[in-house]
């Protein structure tokens, strides 16, 4: 059963949870198992089988071939037996994770979005841009772009057929939420009959664990064992009875906790995490469980008597529980002193609000930060926060973490595009700070200075060459708009002098106001 975050423990200083300790081996891992379970695992290579047992009995021998048969605490479970290392986290636990904490889930999502999410594009590669240098003539260089778009064409359509399932824009995202919650993600490589990669998809980062010797992968999925070579190596399966096995890309969140896995950013932020379950639950308490009377039945000068006690007791025990905004009549008799006075005073008549909101907000705000992500990328807003001031937090992430992430997945995933097609090269669509009609305007002032030709820019929309053949030639002004633009530089047209020289906030004008705070002017 999976622990809460709250099901904590004191340890030195820190206070951590339980499936957060380091090398800690939680009970419901699928890999530990013991020795007697770890065999009965379908698919195991019986010689695998074999030289595991003699291993583990390996270093207890006598004389004349006299041995032990017992087996060593290293190797009586699945991790030492399959010779695999434990993850220095719970991986099912920080699955579990993203479900639990609404800021965690919400920069995970921010995260996979920005970086695995705003789509791809194919760009010509080195070799392409060789080729087009070389090229002599201009129906070399049209030759050459046609076999760009040609493969790029290829490409798209390859990338619809590798996987019957999920399109690649889901393996992306599946591959980098796992990297996001887990600090490990997977990309699994199939290949065909001719050694041609014919298939890729996502396999979920809690099922995998990494050799000791770094020869491959071992997953197990109740009683089955598959075994997972790194990709482009032609290692010789000697886990499993399969010939062929697929092939395995690993991406990694480094951290100096691990050397074989990836650590997720959320570890930083774990006393936050917990923290928010303990005001939540609270709170949750709180309403259940609330011990604090909001009224008070106060009698002086007597007493009441014992059926009016009855009375009251079963009318606050039941009466009251899921009905709100009741108008109730409770009679009550006294016992003594006819003048008994009988007062109904309210205790908790204000407006009851959740406790801890500051607390709350901070550990969120430390959670953004582990993440390093803007709070308003993870839907939160803050009255106080300017827009120059997002888009700066924006700038900075796309800078920081967005853009150096996507380099990483590309090179990754090149290693794949080159064995398909040397002409184009995968490129994640970067996060765009600017808005169209700025970038309208930037691509102007491009168009206007000569530093790109229409058909650049054209291009990049994903449209069609200009029509008229003229796109590729660099822009010329007319002798109207060049007039036009001097003007506008200079600001020596007539029209607008007089309109600036009319204004009422002109510097010399008759009509100019004065500062504020110095009263009405005097003419």
């Amino acid at each position: 059963m999976i622990e809460s975050v709250s099901d904590m423990e004191e340890n030195d200083d820190v206070t951590l949870s339980p499936t957060f300790k380091l090398n800690a081996v939680p009970e419901d891992d699928p890999f530990n198992l013991p020795l007697s379970e770890v065999r009965k695992l379908n698919g195991l290579n019986r010689n695998f089988v074999k030289k595991a047992d003699r291993r583990a009995r390996k270093g207890f021998s006598g004389l004349d071939g006299a041995e032990s048969k017992q087996i060593t605490d290293e190797s009586f479970y699945g991790y030492g037996y399959l010779d695999c290392v434990t993850p220095p986290y719970n991986l099912d636990y920080l699955t579990k994770l993203y479900d639990i904490s609404p800021a965690h889930h919400a920069a995970v999502d921010a995260k996979v979005e920005s970086v695995f999410g705003l789509g791809f594009d194919w760009i010509e590669s080195p070799r392409s841009k060789e080729i087009r240098q070389r090229a002599r003539t201009d129906k070399s260089i049209v030759n050459v772009d046609r076999k760009i778009e040609k493969a790029k064409v290829e490409m798209n359509e390859w990338l619809e057929e590798i996987n019957s399932i999920d399109c690649f824009d889901e393996i992306m995202k599946k591959a980098g939420s796992d990297y996001e919650t887990t600090g490990n993600g997977y990309l699994e490589i199939g290949r065909t009959k001719s050694g041609q990669v014919g298939y890729i998809g996502h396999v979920p980062a809690a099922q995998i664990r990494i050799r000791r010797e770094r020869d491959g992968f071992v997953q197990i999925i109740g009683r089955d064992v598959v075994y997972f070579r790194n990709f482009g190596e032609a290692t010789v399966n000697t886990v499993t009875d399969d010939p062929n096995p697929n092939e395995m890309i690993h991406l990694k969140k480094y951290s100096p906790a691990s050397l074989y896995y990836g650590v997720p950013d959320i570890i930083a932020a774990k006393s936050a995490l917990a923290g928010n379950e303990f005001a939540s639950r609270y709170n949750m308490d709180y309403f259940e469980n609330k011990a604090v009377p909001r009224h008070a039945i106060i009698v002086k000068g007597g007493s009441l008597s014992v059926n009016s006690r009855n009375k009251l007791m079963e009318f606050f025990e039941g009466g009251l529980r899921g009905k709100h905004h009741r108008t109730v009549y409770v009679p009550l008799d006294s016992r003594g002193d006819k003048d008994a006075d009988i007062e109904f005073k309210s205790i908790e008549a204000d407006r009851q609000d959740s406790s801890f909101s500051e607390y709350r907000e901070a550990n969120n705000e430390e959670i953004f930060m582990a993440h390093r992500i803007p709070a308003s990328r993870a839907g939160v807003f803050k009255k106080e926060a300017g827009v120059a001031a997002a888009k700066e937090a924006d700038k900075v992430f796309k800078e920081s973490y967005s853009r150096p992430e996507q380099a990483i997945f590309e090179k990754k995933l090149a290693k794949i595009i080159k064995e398909i097609s040397d002409m184009v090269v995968f490129k994640l669509n970067e996060l765009s700070l600017v808005d169209e009609d700025t970038m309208s305007q930037i691509n102007e002032r491009k168009v206007r200075m000569g530093i790109v030709v229409p058909d650049e820019i054209r291009r990049d929309d994903g449209m069609e060459p200009r029509p008229d053949g003229k796109g590729d030639e660099p822009w010329t002004a007319s002798a109207q708009q060049e007039a036009e633009q001097k003007t506008q530089a200079t600001g020596s047209r007539t029209r607008d002098q007089q309109r600036s020289a009319a204004s009422s906030t002109s510097p010399g004008s008759t009509g100019a106001r004065n500062a504020q705070g110095e009263g009405r002017k005097v003419k």
